[in-house]
């Protein structure tokens, strides 16, 4: 009997070696993170799920220096505010500024740090484009509130 077409495909198809790569997504750490070619999604449900991706933008990287920046203003003018007999309104900052004292804002940037690569990593997913939106506007209205202190104190 002679086979069709369609079996004799069908049979080469499934020899197959090599595993379909797409079956599983990249994940967060691999060696792709630094030195691989994906940048965004070119399906629409590929980018209405989000997912990591190994190129970031310069847009993001804006946002992120931004934020880091703000925050390093922030703990410069909040010791300032200190120095001047002010007090931190944060009682979870006045309990590390009580606890490590000047040292604080060590403790500060890593965490604020920590957290915006935890954010950099997710940035493909939905709403997070927000998030960084939303810290770096409460960041210029902390800074800018500080500097007015600064100003009138």
């Amino acid at each position: 009997m002679m086979k069709t077409v369609n079996e004799t495909m069908q049979k080469d198809l499934d020899r197959r070696v090599i595993k379909d790569r797409r079956n599983q997504p990249t994940p967060g750490l691999s060696r792709y993170t630094f030195l691989g070619r994906r940048k965004g999604f070119q399906r629409k449900e590929d980018q209405e799920e989000g997912g990591y991706i190994d190129r970031y933008s310069s847009k993001l990287f804006f946002f992120i220096v931004l934020i880091l920046g703000l925050n390093i203003l922030d703990a410069l003018f909040t010791m300032i505010i200190l120095d001047l007999k002010g007090w931190e309104a944060n009682p979870i900052v006045r309990s590390v500024i009580e606890t490590y004292g000047d040292k604080f804002w060590i403790w500060k940037f890593a965490l604020v740090s920590f957290c915006l690569v935890l954010l950099c990593l997710h940035s493909r997913f939905k709403g997070v484009k927000w998030i960084f939106a939303a810290i770096s506007a409460i960041y210029l209205l902390v800074v800018f509130y500080q500097f007015f202190l600064l100003l009138f104190l």
